[in-house]
């Protein structure tokens, strides 16, 4: 009975190892050549963002008399909101005085770019006699929505007023009760919603639209109609890549080359199941891939960022669950009860980290803007496939390669026959003022570099053209070139004049025009740029045209992601309270955070490292990484404050519970390390600056997660915890 129930097992076994392999094959071949004609479901299928793959540049030019500064940072704003509604990573900047420049990813049409867009125009609240009641300006937000049930929906665009046009509404209404009043755009009449009750509170909601559709794209061109300034199209055209080929074929191979050796470690450090997570890695990665493309999401540097981080999370989890195995086998128990107990066990820490994770996604996907709203959709993607991978498709394998005869403990990285090398806690606690005294002297150094910065005028911190503008030069070489042979070529003859390489580069397609965009240049330095590029490549002078440009950061954007780390920091928070049940877990987490975010800004103060797009997504994958770190670390406290008597008094607890997770910050700090690393030695010069702070961020938050944490913890919680015993 036995022998047969032995086949049977291995029978089974092996026909799920056979459809799991099949799964994961057939899904590596529809990532790698896609389905169709279209290559569907492919790496050559992602829609990429203007800084890999360029896309359509439309330049609009204000209308009458010169607007005010504030008028048209106001402009570029909205318009930002609504060129988003095409693509989350499109950019809008000022160029010159009167100029507004939409640069919108991933197109190469841009006359059906122009019909969608439209021309942005004026918005007007008119009655029956064509009395203007209120502007474009009088509407602070319109969103579309739906009422009532599955069986009795209804679509809605939801007005809300500034406080002057709540005033004008309220006056408007009140006066003109069963009339209709007509919201007209570009003149024509968008909507003519019918006056039921005079309308006082600021609010009101449009009904009697068909679909959600229909509601949301006038929703959009209310937003798009509240401009405080007119604009026309002067012209439109389509741009290459900032970064080229060269950035994505150097990524792919850093990804593919990071992969590979992270499952190389897995598979020798933790035999077996090494095997299995590298399977699911394998899996994670085709389906990041399919769905990538499948819902058409902007890929930039930023998204890569998000799935670097969610990498690092995939192999964390399963770095987790092995530790847990290896502990139950130690304790005695068989192989397949410690795979069993070891995923139970694994369970809340996983659970909570990534949670904690997916909140901050959702609060940044939901409040921030442009590059943030990428990071935060590549993030949240990542995060629930991590999970996925790693707590059911890496249990099937496991639990597959047992079956069909793998069930030895030592291919598990247990020897039962090894002798057991005395258990003994490191003294973490005992080093606790040492490591805050560098930590401050680490951030005191970052605020005095700011303070010095800002004394010389250079600024605080050493601000690309994304966040500061410059000048936008265009010149016509004699000569169709490459991206790749512009960045070899006239860079460095730039960079003669400018002093730095902080140079941005796009093609202008279908001619022989190069967009070349750097700081702020004088009239001197142009002059000097000009006859440089004349002298190097015999271009003509007289084609060369150079305007000043703005922020692609505005200062909205800042504000906006400023606001979503705040909103996010503070959800984070209040779910570590919730599940942990103790404040001083999560003001102690928060508190870290702040320390690597501090830690990582005081590198760009100090070493000058450019703060551009990518600070931000850089940012906010190391708070996303670093609280991943701390969870698993307070979980274990908080398993072992069940058994406090093992440990004897708190200190010993904390010593105790951070050593037990040692291995496993080592492990996913080394593995999310040498994908960044990698990424970091092969890339192109954006990549590498992306790539750096990263590795600082992943150092800091493995620091941090040790020496820092569970240090302010038991600050925290000792004086309760003698009172308690």
């Amino acid at each position: 009975m036995s022998t047969k129930s032995g086949k049977n097992t291995t029978g089974k076994g092996a026909a799920k190892l056979l459809a799991v392999l099949l799964v994961i094959g057939f899904l590596i071949y529809v990532a790698a050549a896609g389905l169709g004609k279209n290559q569907s479901g492919s790496v050559n299928d992602i829609k990429l963002g203007l800084d890999l793959a360029g896309g359509v540049s439309i330049t609009y030019q204000a209308v009458g008399e010169e607007p005010t500064s504030t008028d048209m940072a106001d402009t570029v704003y909205k318009l930002q909101l609504r060129a988003q509604n095409y693509s989350n990573e499109a950019e809008v900047y000022q160029e010159g005085s009167d100029r507004i420049n939409v640069d919108i990813p991933g197109v190469s049409d841009a006359n059906e770019i122009l019909q969608e867009l439209g021309k942005p125009g004026s918005l007007t609240f008119q009655d029956q006699s064509g009395n203007i009641l209120l502007t474009g300006m009088d509407v602070q937000s319109a969103e579309a929505g739906i009422m009532g049930e599955s069986n009795n929906r209804e679509y809605v665009v939801s007005l809300t007023f500034t406080e002057e046009g709540a005033k004008k509404f309220a006056e408007a209404t009140t006066e003109r009760v069963g009339q209709i009043i007509y919201i007209i755009y570009d003149n024509e009449v968008v909507s003519n919603p019918v006056v039921r009750t005079a309308i006082t509170g600021g609010q009101c909601s449009i009904e009697g639209m068909g679909s959600y559709e229909e509601a949301d794209i006038l929703a959009s061109t209310i937003r798009i109609g509240a401009l405080p300034v007119e604009l026309e199209e002067i012209r439109s055209n389509v741009v290459g890549a900032k970064l080229g080929q060269e950035a994505i074929s150097t990524s792919l191979m850093a990804g593919a080359i990071g992969l590979g050796l992270v499952m190389l470690f897995m598979m020798i450090v933790y035999g077996v199941p090494g095997v299995a997570a590298s399977l699911a890695l394998a899996l994670y990665t085709s389906l990041i891939i399919f769905l990538l493309s499948v819902y058409k999401i902007t890929l930039t540097l930023p998204g890569i960022a998000g799935i670097i981080l969610s990498i690092g999370m995939a192999v964390d989890a399963n770095v987790i669950i092995f530790a847990r195995i290896k502990e139950e086998m130690a304790a005695g128990k068989s192989v397949r009860s410690s795979m069993k107990d070891g995923f139970k066990k694994a369970l809340s820490a996983i659970v909570d980290g990534n949670i904690t994770t997916l909140i901050a996604a959702f609060v940044l996907w939901w409040r921030g803007s442009g590059t943030v709203k990428g990071f935060a959709q590549t993030l949240a993607l990542g995060v629930v496939l991590s999970m996925f991978t790693a707590l059911v498709i890496t249990r099937v394998i496991l639990g597959a390669l047992y079956e069909v005869g793998l069930s030895d403990s030592k291919l598990y990285g247990y020897n039962p026959g090894k002798p057991k090398k005395e258990w003994k806690a490191i003294d973490f606690l005992g080093k606790k003022h040492i490591c805050f005294v560098i930590s401050l002297a680490v951030i005191a150094v970052g605020l005095v570099s700011m303070g010095m910065n800002g004394s010389k005028g250079s600024g605080i911190l050493n601000y690309s053209l994304e966040f500061k503008g410059g000048t936008s030069t265009s010149v016509t070489f004699n000569e169709d070139m490459t991206l790749e042979q512009i960045q070899a070529q006239v860079v460095p003859v730039v960079a003669q004049v400018t002093g730095d390489q902080d140079i941005q580069t796009q093609k202008v397609s279908g001619g022989n025009e190069v967009l070349i965009k750097t700081r702020t240049l004088s009239v001197e330095e142009r002059q000097e740029m000009d006859q440089l590029l004349a002298d190097s490549f015999g271009v003509d002078q007289e084609l060369i045209t150079a305007e000043s440009i703005s922020a692609t950061v505005s200062s909205e954007m800042k504000q906006d992601a400023v606001i979503a780390v705040i909103i996010a920091t503070i959800a984070m928070l209040l779910y570590i309270w919730l599940r942990f049940k103790d404040i001083r877990f999560a003001s102690s987490a928060v508190l870290a955070l702040l320390h690597d975010v501090l830690v990582v800004l005081t590198c760009y103060a100090a070493l000058r490292w450019t703060v551009g797009n990518t600070f931000i997504a850089c940012m906010l994958t190391i708070v996303g990484y670093s609280i991943n770190a701390t969870i698993v670390i307070f979980d274990r406290i908080r398993e072992n404050l069940k058994t406090p008597k093992l440990y004897g008094d708190l200190k010993a607890l904390v010593n105790g519970s951070i050593t037990q997770t040692l291995t496993r910050t080592i492990y996913t700090s080394l593995t999310t390390f040498i994908t960044v690393f990698v990424l970091w030695i092969v890339g192109v010069t954006a990549i590498k600056e992306f790539a750096l702070p990263l590795i600082v961020g992943i150092v800091c938050g493995g620091y941090s997660s040790v020496c820092i944490t569970g240090a302010l913890w038991y600050l925290m919680k000792k004086k309760s915890y003698e009172g308690e015993k």
